[in-house]
């Protein structure tokens, strides 16, 4: 039954993200809309994510008209952290990526991550898929983890792990990561907010916003 719903979350996933990344529209890809359903269950509240998914498509959209189809860029925000990651043609561009996402209404921050490359084939973009719904299910499946509590991203083979999380959980998470389950790993890159167990207990403690409410 375990190994089931394990592939079962694995092919969702990336079924999910194989769409969107692999458009041939959309070169430029907003890394949370395809979970908006997963709005109430992480440690964000219901408002700071739906700030990030507007963050997403305003900065998808403005590299859209400004880069065209000469960039590849995935551009992740999470509690108002911006992650850019892909790849553009010059410096230029990753200037202008960054400047576009830091311009954006109540970010907090940007991770400019860019690389100046020609454009990833699909190939590796299916690989990088792939190996998010593996490290993905890896994290359900430690005991001791909340594995909502985690965005994944991966670029090249470079995992890039995001999440308001304490100190043990992001070691943990970056223990998981790098184990060698998942040969097509090169690399890991923690882009955590760390917080404390205090604040963790306080967020645990809170009620659930209606969407996630069980129904009777």
């Amino acid at each position: 039954m375990k190994h089931n719903l394990q592939s079962l979350l694995l092919s969702g996933l990336t079924a999910a993200t194989l769409f969107a990344s692999l458009s041939a529209c959309a070169p430029l890809i907003v890394g949370g809309a395809v979970m908006s359903s997963l709005v109430a269950i992480d440690r964000r509240t219901t408002g700071i994510q739906l700030e990030d998914e507007g963050i997403e498509l305003r900065t998808a959209q403005g590299l859209r008209q400004n880069l065209g189809d000469s960039a590849h860029v995935n551009v992740t925000s999470y509690n108002r952290m911006v992650l850019l990651t892909g790849e553009v043609g010059n410096a230029a561009d990753r200037d202008r990526a960054e400047k576009m996402a830091q311009s954006q209404e109540n970010v907090k921050s940007v991770v400019n991550d860019l690389v100046i490359e020609p454009v990833s084939s699909y190939t590796q973009r299916s690989k990088d898929i792939i190996t998010t719904g593996q490290i993905r299910a890896l994290l359900v499946d430690a005991k001791d983890l909340q594995s909502n509590a985690f965005k994944i991203v991966t670029e090249r083979g470079v995992v890039y792990l995001m999440g308001r999380v304490t100190a043990r959980e992001a070691q943990r998470a970056t223990e998981i990561a790098r184990s060698g389950s998942v040969s097509a790993v090169t690399k890991v890159v923690r882009v955590f907010e760390t917080i404390t167990d205090e604040e963790l207990k306080r967020i645990s403690a809170q009620p659930l916003s209606p969407q996630a409410q069980p129904k009777s």
